[in-house]
């Protein structure tokens, strides 16, 4: 497929047979602003050495899943720019959901994409000079046997045909409309984006445990997403704000 619907949401659109990283490409590309402007595209179906947040490696058996990574050129406020992973989250998830109208779709803290509580889809963004990269991993035809591990899913495990070119098309369209809207207002309160991250949110309102750099831990509520699109927890009667940590949902016994 030429992906012809996403081609014409793109400003530059490239399909590769076969990469080691095209979040890795585009970062060797990021310098030419002529040859790949803002929202410029790369795809394969088959990424042999990807990287997923807090450097964890994301492999697939070729064919079984979509490699997308996406340029940003877009002035915003540094206070801002944390929302970038968060808005491809939700970006994602609408696409996905677009396309399994039947299950539940939702946005794992920051932007992990869960379909009935199972991965589907995984998103790492990477400043690359005065661009963003937003990569994003989503699990087309993986089967039940191919899955990493088991709170993964894929399109083929959750019973639905996907179709690829519409999936991108879709993620790149919704990406573009809500980080505009963000550049526009300056404010993810007033642009809409705040509600709609929390209404996608399969966090909050939830126990978790949140691994946090320097290898500490915290367990508590998940309360809210600040302006700033970090995670409010409330734990021991006091609320602390994460910018960067590792959630896991804690089940009841």
């Amino acid at each position: 497929m030429d992906f012809p619907l996403a081609r014409r949401a793109a400003a530059r659109f490239d399909v590769v047979d076969e990469t080691g990283s095209t979040n890795a490409d585009l970062r060797a590309h990021a310098a030419d602003a002529d040859a790949w402007p803002h929202l410029s595209v790369l795809v394969t179906r088959n990424q042999t050495a990807g990287r997923g947040r807090l450097d964890r490696t994301w492999v697939a058996p070729a064919g079984s899943a979509l490699a997308v990574s996406i340029l940003i050129r877009r002035a915003l406020d540094p206070s801002m720019r944390g929302w970038i992973p968060l808005i491809a989250g939700v970006a994602m998830a609408d696409s996905v959901a677009a396309q399994l109208p039947d299950r539940v779709v939702a946005v794992k803290w920051p932007n992990d994409v869960l379909v009935d509580e199972r991965k589907i889809s995984g998103i790492l963004a990477e400043v690359a000079g005065d661009a963003i990269i937003v990569g994003a991993g989503v699990n087309t035809a993986m089967t039940e046997q191919q899955l990493p591990v088991p709170t993964a899913t894929s399109f083929a495990v959750s019973g639905g045909v996907v179709d690829e070119d519409r999936l991108l098309a879709d993620y790149l369209r919704t990406l573009d409309r809500h980080l505009e809207s963000l550049v526009a207002t300056g404010d993810a309160i007033v642009s809409g984006l705040h509600a709609r991250a929390t209404a996608r949110s399969a966090t909050l309102g939830r126990a978790v445990r949140v691994w946090l750099p320097g290898d500490r831990m915290l367990d508590g509520t998940a309360a809210a997403l600040d302006g700033e699109g970090r995670l409010v927890v409330d734990a021991d009667g006091e609320s602390h704000v994460v910018s960067a940590g590792d959630v896991v949902h804690v089940r009841a016994n």
